[in-house]
């Protein structure tokens, strides 16, 4: 069975536009949350977020296939971090040819359109709705214009299942390439929903942090006693997954390596986690088997990305999980919640977090939680509080849970051979 691994890295949040800038932002506990500025919110309860700003789209218009004013902003932002990634990663970016796949993930991909133009249609009549409507909005248009920007000729798909969107799309890339379909897959997620109805929405489901409109760099508090919901975001971040006798035969190298991804559904609530984290400690756990790894063997050299939306169910659920499956060394696990800074993005998370695991990993240096001031009870685990810290981590285990009970856990392991291991500064 082929090896897999991370071989190039794209990311665009409010942290950014590019790698680089994101991990410096990240490691040194900088918020990209702030008032938004793209739509009118004087009338909703919530006006903060994370909103992508200054995305260069020289960089989406490519080519005479693909064209930016005829994309919606998800879709700009899968293409934009695509040509990072490939850059990233010493490929081609043009004539990727059959060997190459897409499959990436999205909650909500082209909310903003459906909003502008169904506006248009009532303001305005049906004549005025424009052509390119359902292109822009179908969930499929991230990786088909991936596809047409590349010229990728591989599969090319999108995995939809709310926040675990990019998991899933990553534990397909993973598996996909196991089977020897494709020599690498371009994977990762996109999301694009800070708009008046996504924000409105959350709001009514009181999910979304109310109380901080004046200080959006303190409204996402993973883990503390006080945090009050999750603040949205907006953004993209694309991973080359490759297989090894790929990546060796051109003399890439790797940010890590992918070991294993497991899914579970909870069948319990269709918005609310199960308390008890049943079937999310069954996805951590198999990830970690599956992994041919121990949990007891591996506490002291893991990091966790949690999931960590500063919501009171999911943080105490998740830190309920990773205490079922680590046991007594859990406490010995460095976990953190970088929603904290980027806010939560929805279907495009667990590709940023996995995006930041691999960093991680790579650097020996661990982001923090931000925020993070009144310990709650229910939630005792070292959550790296405030400030990065440098340690010897071999393994990251990235969780990401959604909407519809949908649970994924990812494992990945630090590269060690000199042959394929990143050496540049991250």
């Amino acid at each position: 069975m082929q090896r897999v691994f991370v071989s190039g890295i794209g990311m665009t949040t409010c942290l950014g536009n590019d790698r680089r800038t994101n991990w410096n932002h990240l490691i040194n506990g900088r918020c990209g949350l702030d008032t938004l500025k793209l739509h009118d919110t004087t009338d909703l309860d919530v006006t903060i977020g994370g909103e992508v700003r200054d995305m260069d789209l020289t960089r989406v218009n490519v080519n005479d296939l693909v064209n930016s004013k005829r994309m919606d902003r998800a879709t700009q932002f899968s293409v934009f971090a695509t040509h990072e990634a490939l850059e990233d990663a010493g490929l081609p970016t043009s004539d990727l040819g059959e060997n190459a796949s897409v499959i990436l993930g999205a909650g909500l991909a082209g909310l903003e359109t459906y909003e502008f133009q169904h506006e248009r249609m009532l303001s305005r009549g049906p004549s005025r709705v424009s052509p390119f409507t359902i292109p822009m909005l179908m969930p499929n248009a991230p990786p088909a214009c991936v596809s047409l920007a590349f010229g990728v000729h591989g599969s090319c798909h999108t995995c939809s299942s709310a926040c675990s969107s990019s998991g899933h799309a990553m534990i397909d890339a993973l598996e996909f390439l196991r089977q020897g379909n494709a020599d690498f897959v371009i994977t990762g997620g996109t999301e694009a929903s800070l708009t008046r109805l996504g924000i409105a929405s959350f709001v009514r489901m009181k999910a979304m942090c109310r109380d901080s409109n004046d200080s959006p760099k303190t409204s996402m508090r993973p883990f503390d006693d006080s945090r009050a919901g999750f603040v949205m975001a907006e953004g993209a971040s694309i991973l080359i997954f490759e297989n090894e006798d790929h990546l060796r035969k051109r003399g890439g190298r790797a940010w890590a390596e992918v070991l294993s991804g497991k899914a579970t559904s909870d069948a319990f609530h269709l918005v609310q986690p199960d308390p008890e984290g049943r079937k999310a400690i069954r996805a951590i756990d198999t990830a970690i088997e599956a992994a041919a790894l121990n949990s007891a063997d591996i506490a002291g050299c893991t990091y966790v990305n949690a999931h960590g939306t500063s919501t009171k169910y999911n943080d105490a659920m998740e830190t309920v999980a990773l205490n079922h499956v680590f046991g007594h060394d859990a406490a010995k696990l460095r976990v953190s919640s970088t929603k904290s800074m980027t806010g939560h993005m929805i279907g495009a998370a667990c590709a940023v977090e996995m995006s930041v695991s691999a960093l991680a990993l790579t650097s020996g240096i661990l982001p923090p939680t931000i925020n993070y001031c009144t310990p709650d009870p229910d939630c005792n685990l070292n959550y790296i509080a405030n400030e990065a810290v440098e340690a010897d981590v071999r393994y990251a285990v990235n969780n990401s849970f959604g909407f519809g009970g949908h649970n994924v856990s990812l494992v990945i392991g630090r590269v060690d051979d000199p042959e394929l291991k990143r050496t540049e500064d991250v």
